[in-house]
């Protein structure tokens, strides 16, 4: 499973299913690309941890996974989007190269 070039943002959503909110396959995809793919390079403390640095091993882009639906339990579904080298640097520090 990789990330299509023409990809910059995957949504995931949760759905009801048998009364019970569960993943939909696009926020399985991105759990599953965070597990077995992209490699994580950085976690934001500013957020206590809830945002995520990756990099994609395959064209060296990076995803960032945030929760934005704060609302929700747990921060709702991820969100995985694409951002640029300056954008890592200036959340995550000068480690990213």
């Amino acid at each position: 499973m990789i990330l299509k070039p023409s990809e910059t943002e995957l949504v995931g959503n949760w759905k009801m299913q048998d009364g019970r909110l569960v993943a939909d396959e696009t926020a399985d995809r991105i759990e599953e690309l965070t597990k077995s793919y992209l490699r994580q390079i950085a976690v934001s403390t500013d957020v206590g941890g809830w945002e995520t640095l990756f990099q994609d091993p395959k064209d060296g882009r990076y995803w960032e996974r945030t929760y934005p639906r704060s609302e929700m339990h747990g921060g709702g579904p991820p969100l995985l989007r694409c951002i640029s080298r300056e954008e890592a640097r200036a959340k995550y520090g000068e480690q990213i190269a």
